[in-house]
């Protein structure tokens, strides 16, 4: 029971269960139970304490765009703000449809980050032209569209002994 959020702790078999769910979430708590060598009623059980200690935030289903129909860019952008500024312009890149992501990151300079979707350049220029280059604090906008992904997942629990390969 090492991992703590709070008052709640995490033992290896919380993190089974976890890596089982990244894995794929619509697994019964009986299948996951099977896996693990422990009752249905304990995986129901260390989940909900989970979920309810925010180490389970969401489930979700990830969906190809580009097989419904919905061929997407991507771009990623880097936006040199007004320090004093910074916050106010991220808070209002969050509520924006097509930032997927937003982050600030410091350098030489302090900047946000950000991961954009549009249907094609010109969608892309519009957003950028009329929607984030006006922000007050904005100084700098660069933006690199995605041209081709090797990967792109999110942080997945591992078993300890993988947490070595992570400092490679």
């Amino acid at each position: 029971m090492k991992s703590k959020s709070q008052d709640a702790t995490l033992d290896d078999l919380d993190r089974q269960i976890l890596r089982l769910l990244q894995e794929d979430a619509k697994q019964t708590y009986g299948e996951i139970g099977n896996k693990l060598n422990v009752a249905h009623s304990t995986v129901y059980d260390r989940i909900r304490k989970m979920e309810q200690s925010g180490f389970i935030t969401k489930y979700e289903a990830i969906v190809d765009t580009e097989k419904m129909g919905i061929p997407l860019i991507t771009a990623q952008m880097i936006i040199t703000t007004d320090p004093k500024e910074t916050e106010n312009i991220a808070k209002k890149m969050m509520r924006y449809g097509q930032v997927l992501e937003v982050a600030t990151s410091f350098s030489e300079e302090l900047v946000i980050t950000a991961k954009v979707v549009a249907k094609d350049q010109a969608e892309l220029h519009s957003f950028v032209a009329r929607s984030v280059a006006p922000l007050p604090g904005v100084l700098r906008i660069r933006t690199a569209i995605v041209t081709k992904k090797f990967k792109e997942e999110r942080f997945g629990i591992r078993p300890r002994k993988e947490w070595a390969r992570l400092k490679e």
